[in-house]
């Protein structure tokens, strides 16, 4: 089996000024005349971890990590202004070129997978290849089946701490009342919906607890970020038209793409990788047995690392 590449430290770390007021956390770490690969992260709104930089081999690759608008390090912290799908393609396509890139390899897991097919999509002729992981569409009942009715089957005991903020005649629609609150002027109120609805997410991600991972969603900061931006995006279908990314999946055809997922990812189902590789000809689905929807379990590490393995011959590098 497979485990992280050696602990390794960016070469350089910068600053991107993109538009609303925003400025991104940018760190390179590996190979500067490597294989490029951007790592793009989950939430939206979880920020990278040190641990992300591992998947990859550091003397194939050039390993680019960016905090998305709100997230991680990038500023302002947990701001929804100016912050929707389109722009975080755009920011993409910006930090392609301030680095020098012609195209790259896109490696991203759940809202990750989602923000790597989108920017495929829209810029074909920029990307080399995808592995993506813990797949998310984005559709409406996908999103209902998470924070409204699903998955609350199976974690009955850590539903009941999610919609505890939540007044019993407000529980309907859970999605709505939590962003009220994520989005009001109550701090105290604000604060408590942000760490019941991250706490909900790192809680169901693995198939076995995982410490670490409760540990990191259960953080202030982290929490804030990713319960205001999620709702935000969640609220909006992320911005996306209905079945945006099977519609146009025609246009990434011939790029070459893994797909990563656990066989209990109760976050984000199988059926939506299952889906998605009937639709992408050149993708190759392997389905985890023992693992839910984490990045951090042993089997998703293994299959990921394999792939990053693999793509360069894929590519012929």
């Amino acid at each position: 089996m497979h485990p992280l590449f050696p602990e390794i430290l960016p070469y350089s770390t910068r600053r991107i000024r993109v538009g609303g007021g925003h400025e991104l956390y940018v760190e390179e770490c590996g190979s500067p005349s490597g294989l490029p690969v951007l790592f793009v992260h989950g939430g939206p709104g979880a920020g990278c971890e040190t641990y992300h930089r591992r998947f990859f081999d550091p003397n194939i690759y050039r390993i680019i990590l960016f905090d998305q608008r709100g997230a991680g390090r990038s500023t302002p912290h947990a701001s929804v202004e100016h912050n929707t799908t389109a722009d975080l393609v755009a920011d993409m396509e910006a930090l392609r070129a301030e680095l020098g890139i012609h195209r790259w390899v896109l490696f991203g897991g759940s809202w990750g997978s989602t923000l790597s097919l989108i920017y495929a999509e829209t810029h074909p002729e920029n990307v080399l290849g995808l592995i993506l992981r813990g797949i998310f569409l984005c559709r409406p009942h996908e999103i209902a089946w998470f924070y409204q009715q699903g998955t609350s089957r199976v974690f009955p005991d850590f539903w009941q701490d999610f919609i505890q903020p939540i007044p019993e005649g407000e529980r309907d629609d859970l999605l709505r009342a939590h962003h009220r609150r994520l989005m009001g002027d109550d701090e105290v109120a604000r604060m408590a919906s942000a760490k019941a609805w991250s706490l909900w997410e790192g809680r169901t991600a693995n198939l076995h607890p995982h410490k670490e991972v409760t540990d990191f969603f259960g953080e202030p900061r982290v929490a804030l970020a990713l319960a205001r931006i999620e709702a935000h995006y969640f609220l909006n279908d992320c911005f996306l038209a209905p079945n945006q990314i099977l519609r146009d999946i025609h246009r990434i055809a011939d790029i070459p793409g893994y797909i990563v997922h656990g066989r209990y990812d109760l976050i984000c189902p199988l059926e939506n990788a299952w889906e998605l590789a009937h639709a992408w000809p050149l993708a190759q689905l392997e389905i985890v047995p023992e693992a839910g929807h984490s990045a951090s379990e042993a089997g998703i590490i293994d299959a990921l690392v394999q792939a990053t393995i693999s793509m360069p011959g894929r590519l012929g590098e």
